[in-house]
């Protein structure tokens, strides 16, 4: 197998850095490691020459962005037709709760 093009030597050391990243993230998951972090870098790579990679990569930016959002408890914006919510305050301490 002769490599005719700097091009195709540059493919196949991305498709071979992305699926061993891939493999070697997965293993990191299980062990002791930062195995999410070498997921997404082998997705990156593989991403570069493959649909299926990067269409995988979008849908966990995505899902991430939503448990982000989740998590530190952003919303949408309120429409310009509608009020903006009051904020809501628990009660103060010594205060019951109104039944």
């Amino acid at each position: 197998m002769i490599l005719k093009t700097v091009e195709q030597v540059r493919r196949i050391f991305r498709i071979v850095a992305g699926f061993t990243l891939l493999a070697a993230g997965v293993v990191m998951l299980i062990t002791p490691g930062p195995g999410w972090v070498a997921i997404l870098l082998g997705l990156g790579l593989l991403a570069a020459e493959f649909v299926w990679a990067r269409r995988l990569m979008e849908r966990i930016k995505r899902e991430g962005n939503r448990i982000k959002d989740t998590v530190l408890g952003k919303s949408e914006p309120p429409k310009p037709d509608e009020p903006p919510r009051p904020p809501t305050q628990g009660p103060t301490p010594g205060e019951q709760m109104p039944s």
